[in-house]
């Protein structure tokens, strides 16, 4: 309960742009929370195109989407670190999206690796 109180009196001091932002990522982190995809994600990411005009929660979502194959608890820590960034120390949005474009595709390729090494295992 105190941490409600601390959370509503810190909501209360921010910006409405910051308000705003930080309810998305409330909801953001609200759906990881309870989304499981039943059936087999695809091998390759989906062709979710970028927006001109996108925040951050909104990219991070729709990365998630277009990745849909990658550990979603692997890559939450620095999704998380990019939306700090940007948040917290003014980062542009336009450069933590970049960011996370990049941390998404070395985590899609480090994923492909994973699964090159698993397939050349003499264990098959």
């Amino acid at each position: 309960m105190q941490d409600s109180k601390r959370l509503a009196s810190l909501f209360r001091n921010l910006s409405e742009p910051r308000q705003q932002a930080l309810l998305e990522y409330a909801e953001f982190l609200a759906g990881k929370e309870g989304s499981e995809m039943a059936a087999a994600p695809p091998a390759e990411p989906l062709p979710i195109p970028r927006p001109e005009q996108e925040n951050v929660v909104k990219a991070i979502q729709r990365l998630m989407q277009t990745y849909p194959m990658l550990e979603r608890n692997h890559i939450f820590h620095e999704a998380s670190a990019q939306m700090t960034r940007h948040l917290v120390h003014g980062v542009a949005a336009v450069e933590a999206i970049d960011e996370l474009e990049r941390i998404f595709a070395r985590r899609y390729q480090a994923h492909l690796d994973a699964l090159n090494k698993d397939s050349l295992s003499p264990e098959a």
